[in-house]
């Protein structure tokens, strides 16, 4: 295996003999896998738009597929032999049905022409096939490779936004069609250049910004806007449920089904800005919030006393003190952990882990560990935000900081503590994802009334941010780089690689990231990403903060 598309990469090159986020070789191999043949699919599909030829089910299913080689989703190699062949299925359905309306299909030989093996074994060695694995991909330098892996990693941080979304009912064709335009780069046969390949890049990033708009709209849409909201982070006495990742759809189907159950439902990780979403936050079992970021969770579920669910990613290897009771559903696995199926219509039975939580004693007493804030996204802040302008143009608020990103187990990340720690009396902290759980529950005080610390959200609220980021700009008739706004970014996983990329396709200067940077730029791809849009790395708190307000 050769895996480095997290910023856990062992020794900060690849992780070669099995993943540091417990991802075994051959499930790495087979992701791989999984990636070559869903770039056949893509090239039918491409050469099917020409012949007004198309497979709507086959994209959603590129997009649900990806998002599943994703860092901390599936570690299940069975799970990834079906979905090879589903993949093949499609495209060859998809041939047929060109063929059958009298269009020729020009193919270059690879991924559009692979046959997967029958059985495991043969799968694994298909995975030595030229161009399968990431340092055997059709290059001709380390910089056009490093760049078709940053796509690549991009492409997946969009598909992760673009699920999320067409759950929700919210599609948009061009997503679909970049999807299959990025995956087929490389394998179709046209000279690409290093300009190419760097405006491919950069293109993620465009479509990654419409995938989180429409996850923005399906969330809103169904759930309402996120309001300013207290949560506790003790717990009461009763039966519980913990649910983590990101899926509000999932987290709304086990609240409707625990109603009247006597069970409390409790988030982690990144679900705790759902507390703030009207529709969500009406359910009165509803309760509070267990627990930090996804590395701890091994530590963290060991000591809740209820059944746990697992949306998304951010899993990791079960431990035996919670093995018998945590489940997962979507496009979350890990072999032996029972897993909640979805219906053709999208519903699923929560049953098992509701009657685990039954079964389990649940808390025995109450215990008060204080509350944190949600619910800061753009409709909130952007509902004061005459407030916001009056404090900037009085000088009560002299800089904007947006602090956040993936959080991580590696050292180095007590950097984004001290940082916001050392924050000024008269600046803002806006964060969001998982980052936050560095500093999510220290008291920075208020400005006008206004919290210091404004939580917008999950990793996907970068949309909201960026809204906000846009408004100020507008209210103050200058550029989002002349806005007292300094963005302090953490990376982890490839959904921050997309919204990165978001970030310098809108132009964003000067970002400030860590707590290392990815190891598949090549220096020269740095070099340009420092020349061009002015990226640094994260240094010193206090050295870095002097130069963020001098700036």
């Amino acid at each position: 295996m050769f895996c480095y598309q997290c910023e856990q990469a062992a020794k900060g090159e690849g992780c070669t003999k099995i993943g540091v986020c417990g991802k075994q070789p051959e499930v790495s191999d087979l992701q791989d896998l999984t990636a070559y043949a869903m770039r056949g699919l893509a090239l039918v599909a491409l050469e099917g738009r020409k012949a007004g030829q198309s497979l709507p089910a086959a994209d959603e299913y590129v997009v649900q597929t990806l998002f599943s080689t994703l860092t901390n989703v599936n570690f299940d190699a069975d799970y990834f032999v079906t979905k090879i062949k589903e993949i093949v299925r499609f495209r060859d359905e998809l041939k047929a049905k060109i063929q059958a309306a009298g269009a020729s299909l020009n193919l270059p030989e690879g991924p559009a022409n692979f046959q997967p093996a029958a059985d495991l074994a043969g799968l694994l060695e298909q995975c030595e096939l030229p161009g399968v694995k990431l340092k055997s991909y059709p290059a001709d330098n380390d910089d056009i490779a490093s760049l078709m892996h940053t796509v690549l990693f991009s492409l997946k941080g969009i598909a992760a936004y673009a699920d999320h979304a067409q759950i929700l009912g919210q599609k948009d064709q061009s997503v679909y069609d970049f999807v299959y335009e990025g995956l087929a780069a490389g394998f179709d046969g046209k000279a690409r250049g290093l300009e190419d390949w760097v405006g491919l890049a950069l293109k993620t990033g465009e479509i990654n910004l419409k995938a989180m708009e429409l996850l923005d709209a399906g969330n809103t849409g169904h759930y309402g806007h996120p309001e300013p909201t207290s949560v506790p982070l003790g717990h009461r006495k009763g039966k519980a449920i913990l649910v983590s990742g990101h899926d509000l759809k999932d987290l709304e189907m086990l609240l409707e089904q625990t109603k009247g159950k006597g069970i409390d439902v409790y988030t982690h990780g990144e679900m705790l800005p759902t507390h703030g979403y009207p529709t969500l936050k009406a359910y009165d079992h509803f309760y509070g919030h267990f627990g930090t970021a996804w590395q701890n969770q091994q530590k963290e579920f060991g000591e809740f006393p209820g059944a746990i669910l697992m949306t998304t990613n951010c899993l990791q290897k079960p431990q035996g003190a919670y093995a018998d009771h945590i489940y997962t559903t979507g496009l979350v696995g890990w072999p032996g952990v029972t897993h909640i199926p979805g219906a053709a219509d999208g519903s699923k039975d929560f049953g098992p882990v509701i009657a685990k939580a039954l079964e389990l004693p649940g808390f025995t007493d109450e215990a008060d560990k204080g509350s944190v804030m949600v619910g800061f996204g753009r409709n909130a802040v952007l509902g004061v935000a005459d407030k916001v302008i009056d404090a900037v143009k009085g000088g009560a608020i002299k800089h904007f900081f947006l602090v956040g990103g993936c959080d991580g187990a590696k050292p180095g990340r007590s950097y984004y503590t001290e940082f916001v720690e050392k924050t000024p009396a008269d600046t803002v902290v806006l964060t969001l994802a998982c980052g936050k759980f560095r500093f999510f529950d220290k008291d920075l005080g208020t400005i006008g009334g206004l919290p210091r610390l404004l939580d917008v959200g999950q990793c996907n609220d970068a949309y909201s941010a960026i809204q906000i980021a846009v408004a100020l700009a507008g209210a103050f008739e200058c550029d989002v780089n002349d806005l007292p706004l300094t963005l302090v970014l953490s990376w982890y996983e490839q959904k921050a690689v997309a919204i990165l990329m978001t970030l310098l396709h809108l132009g964003i200067k000067n970002i400030y990231i860590g707590p290392s940077l990815p190891a598949f730029l090549t220096p020269n791809v740095l070099n340009f990403l420092v020349d061009s849009y002015g990226i640094k790395l994260v240094t010193d708190p206090e050295k870095d903060m002097q130069a963020m307000l001098a700036a």
